[in-house]
């Protein structure tokens, strides 16, 4: 745990890096925390990025499929993700009302009150993770030799912070893996060192290191420490606001048969499939590069703009 200078320190930096991001008009303000626009030079890195994370899978021939960032209320609820992360979720809620609601609502908005209230629960979800919707998708018996899949989208968490690199809204490129236990545990230990790999070509200091999901509540903290003495999660983290406190910008996960039991997937066999995960975060990376390389992309090191074809 970092001593309270750290922290301060930290958060100092943080600061500071935000608003040079914004100065330089990498990132543009909306007024709520964590919630970006980006201008062309940074949209061209995370291009650049998510082409790296498909190539280099391109030896897995993985399916390639693409889901919008909503995902079925059904799914979250099917998936235990409100079990273990009601703090991060995102509904959707849209207006159902009659005009006597409509004007409610209106009043409500004039006199600068919630209006939240006026609004009904819709059947889609921000999605949480790129990879929730593959699950339902493997619904069924996998094929003798198991599915690599390519997903990528944005996603939503709710967790505001003053952090560039703690967003709630972002972009995340998985490839997940379903098959048998010793092929998902190997291909969670193959990403690893692909992961870290890539992102030492593009100059960053990253390291390895064991993780857990951040479940809520009690019963989250059980579940955290069985995470970490399993061994099942795994956080590439690179230097964005502090060298103490990096942040993790990848993760490799290996999820046991959770989502095989959940969603109904079996292997070849007749067995509950196992299923694992690696996710880059491509708005942190690019936040790393910025830091690591500096603001002026035209500026850095030609490896790096050509392996991001910038």
């Amino acid at each position: 745990m970092c001593s309270p200078a750290t922290a301060v320190a930290t958060a100092s930096l943080a600061e500071e890096f935000m608003s040079a991001l914004v100065a330089d008009g990498l990132l543009i303000e909306t007024g709520v925390a964590g919630v970006f626009g980006k201008n062309g030079a940074f949209e061209a890195i995370v291009r650049g990025i998510d082409a790296l994370v498909e190539a280099a899978a391109e030896d897995m021939r993985p399916e390639v499929v693409r889901f919008p960032p909503v995902v079925p209320r059904s799914l979250i609820e099917r998936s235990g993700y409100l079990a273990g992360f009601p703090q991060l979720i995102g509904a959707v809620h849209s207006f159902e009302g009659g005009d006597a609601d409509h004007a409610a609502l209106l009043r409500a908005v004039e006199q600068g009150g919630g209006w939240g209230g006026y609004l009904s629960s819709t059947d889609v979800v921000l999605t949480p993770a790129a990879c929730y919707p593959v699950y339902e998708m493997a619904s069924g018996t996998l094929p003798p030799e198991g599915r690599v899949i390519d997903a990528a989208s944005y996603c939503f968490r709710h967790e505001p912070s003053k952090e560039p690199g703690r967003m709630q809204i972002f972009r995340m490129h998985e490839i997940i893996r379903l098959g048998s236990p010793a092929s998902c545990v190997a291909f969670r230990d193959e990403w690893l060192s692909r992961g870290e790999r890539l992102l030492r070509e593009l100059g960053l200091d990253v390291r390895s290191v064991a993780a857990n999901d951040p479940f809520f509540g009690r019963r989250g903290r059980l579940l955290a420490a069985t995470q970490r003495e399993q061994s099942l999660k795994f956080e590439l983290v690179v230097p964005i606001t502090s060298a103490e406190r990096p942040t993790a910008v990848a993760s490799a996960n290996w999820h046991q048969d959770h989502f095989g039991e959940l969603f109904e997937i079996r292997d070849a066999n007749g067995a509950i499939a196992h299923t694992a995960c690696v996710g880059f975060g491509l708005e942190r990376i690019t936040l790393a590069l910025l830091r690591a390389h500096g603001n002026s992309p035209e500026r850095w090191p030609r490896a790096v703009r050509s392996a991001l074809q910038l």
